[in-house]
């Protein structure tokens, strides 16, 4: 078998970036080396937060009919890879494919909840919260942001 090198995926494709450290990666039901991961210095960390940023810009200024039927087409193409997604999480994480394809199911959950963005965009507007007060809320975006999620729920 083939040792694969995993790259990174900016701006859209794929790309090995300038760090040259890798990490083996393991089949954990196995334990045989299945691949390498490429990890990222800090010059690709900077290059992918100005590909997103430049990409939230973008995102912005979509509509919000736009910006929901993209979201409606993920979960379409999510719901139509259950089984494929599934073998995926069962050879990366030792998952047996029944709990695999739950969490895929979890995930759809996700997903379909910010199907609900235009309910999600919506501000508010209180009048008289107190005597002479009103009170307005409406959402900013914060910009880019990076989250670290758990290796054990990979697609959710």
């Amino acid at each position: 078998m083939s040792i694969k090198t995993i790259p990174h995926f900016l701006n859209g494709e794929e790309s090995n970036g300038v760090g040259e450290r890798t990490q083996p990666v393991f089949n954990p039901a196995t334990g045989e080396q299945t691949g390498e991961l490429r990890l990222a210095d800090r010059q690709d960390l900077e290059t992918a937060v100005a590909n997103a940023r430049k990409a939230a810009e973008a995102w912005g200024e979509t509509s919000l009919a736009k910006r929901t039927a993209v979201l409606f087409r993920f979960r379409e193409l999510v719901a139509s890879h259950v089984d494929d997604l599934a073998q995926l999480v069962t050879a990366e994480h030792g998952k047996v494919l029944s709990d695999a394809r739950g969490e895929i199911g979890r995930g759809l959950e996700v997903i379909e909840f910010a199907c609900g963005i235009p309910q999600l965009l919506k501000g508010a507007y209180s009048d008289q919260a107190s005597t002479g007060i009103d009170v307005f809320s409406y959402r900013q975006p914060v910009g880019v942001v990076a989250g670290i999620t758990p290796f054990n729920f990979p697609v959710m």
